[in-house]
């Protein structure tokens, strides 16, 4: 029986599907710290149980997102900040290669976050 977070990711519709999986399998790889769970219906990623990004899915255009959730710290051209005050998004497109690099940056930059401590854990 499949697990809520597995669920979650198998009631996607392809390609955001694959998408998703390889989000979660990069953000899984970037710290043995990091672990995965579900809050508000969606796949949180915590560090060291501090919650520090978010996968999800656009309403408006169905295309998957990653939240950051101290976002108000980094600094990326592409990540969005919209109306949020503190997080921001990075959109990824589907039907595209991921952007590696980007996303790796950006986890990164949020995980030293963290690692710094400028954000206590």
């Amino acid at each position: 029986m499949p697990t809520t977070q597995d669920s979650f990711y198998l009631n996607q519709p392809e390609p955001n599907q694959s998408c998703l999986l390889a989000l979660r399998g990069i953000i899984m790889g970037m710290d043995e710290q990091v672990t995965a769970t579900v809050k508000y219906g969606m796949p949180c990623f915590c560090y060291r149980s501090k919650m520090f990004c978010y996968l999800w899915t656009d309403k408006k255009t169905q295309e998957p997102y990653l939240l950051m959730v101290e976002g108000q710290h980094l600094h990326h051209p592409l990540l969005e900040t919209g109306t949020r005050a503190r997080m921001k998004i990075l959109r990824i497109n589907p039907n595209e290669d991921l952007p590696l690099d980007t996303i790796k940056e950006i986890l990164n930059q949020a995980l030293d976050l963290y690692r710094k401590g400028i954000i206590k854990v």
